[in-house]
C-alpha cells in the first residue's frame, strides 16, 4: 500500500463510463480485484475504485459518474493531479483451471485487467444498454446479454467463475457456482478498515469489504 499524488494522463469516454488513465509513478499495480482509493478534486471524502488497466507507464480507472465524487473524477483534464492510496483489499485467486469471468455494469470494471492477467479466458457480461455495453470492448472473448436478459443464462457448467458485479447478481451466481469468486460493493471512506463505512452483511454475517474482500469465495460469503 503506497499512497501517490498522480497525473492525469488522459480520459477516454467509453459509453456512458470514464476511462481516467494515470501516470502510475511508483505504485504497484497489485492483484486484479483489488482496488484503489482515489480522491476526487474538490471533494472530501475517495472513492474506492478497481484497477481496470495496468502498462508499464499507466494506471486506468473504469468511472460511472453517478454522484458528485465520480463525477469530479470523471471530470479530470489531462495533467490534473489526484491522489491515489492502493492497492488494498483482497483480489481474485489467479491459480484457476477453467477461468470464466462474469460482469454486470460498472461490474465490468475489474475484468479487463484480469483478463490480461489470466490470459484472455471467455467472458459473459450483462448491461442495461446497448451504450452501456459499448464498455465490453475492454474485456476479450466476451459475450453480451442486455436486459432483461441474464447473465446467468450463459453460466456454464465446469468453469471457474471470477465475477464482479450488483449484489442481486452476485447472490444469483453464487447459488450457480458455489466455488466462485466474488468481488463485492460497497461505499467505503477509508479503505483500510478503520471506519467500518463497507460493512455489509452476508448471510447474516457483517464483512468488511476493504479487509475482508472485496473478493470472496462464494462459499466463504
Amino acid at each position: 500500500m503506497r499512497r501517490e499524488t498522480l497525473a492525469v494522463a488522459g480520459v477516454d469516454r467509453i459509453g456512458p463510463y470514464s476511462l481516467v488513465r494515470l501516470r502510475r509513478g511508483s505504485l504497484e499495480s497489485g492483484v486484479p480485484g483489488q482496488f484503489f482509493m482515489l480522491s476526487p478534486p474538490g471533494r472530501l471524502l475517495p472513492r474506492p475504485m478497481s484497477l481496470c488497466l495496468a502498462t508499464r507507464k499507466e494506471l486506468g480507472f473504469l468511472i460511472d459518474p453517478i454522484g458528485p465524487g465520480t463525477r469530479a473524477l470523471a471530470e479530470v483534464v489531462r495533467n490534473q493531479r489526484v491522489a491515489v492510496l492502493g492497492p488494498l483489499g483482497n483480489g481474485y485467486l489467479l491459480e484457476v483451471e477453467r477461468p470464466l469471468l462474469v460482469g454486470g455494469g460498472i461490474g465490468v470494471a475489474p475484468l479487463p485487467y484480469l483478463s490480461e492477467r489470466l490470459g484472455r479466458p471467455p467472458a459473459v457480461l450483462g448491461f442495461r444498454t446497448e451504450e452501456h455495453a459499448e464498455a465490453a470492448a475492454l474485456v476479450p472473448n466476451a459475450e453480451i446479454v442486455l436486459e432483461p436478459r441474464l447473465v446467468t443464462e450463459l453460466l456454464r457448467p465446469g468453469h471457474d467463475v471470477l465475477a464482479c458485479g450488483p449484489t442481486p447478481m452476485l447472490e444469483a451466481v453464487r447459488r450457480l457456482a458455489p466455488t466462485s469468486q466474488l468481488a463485492w460493493e460497497a461505499p467505503m471512506a477509508c479503505g483500510y478498515g478503520a471506519c467500518y463505512g463497507c460493512a455489509v452483511e452476508i448471510e447474516g454475517v457483517l464483512k468488511r469489504l476493504c479487509v475482508e474482500g472485496p473478493v470472496l469465495t462464494a462459499e466463504a460469503a
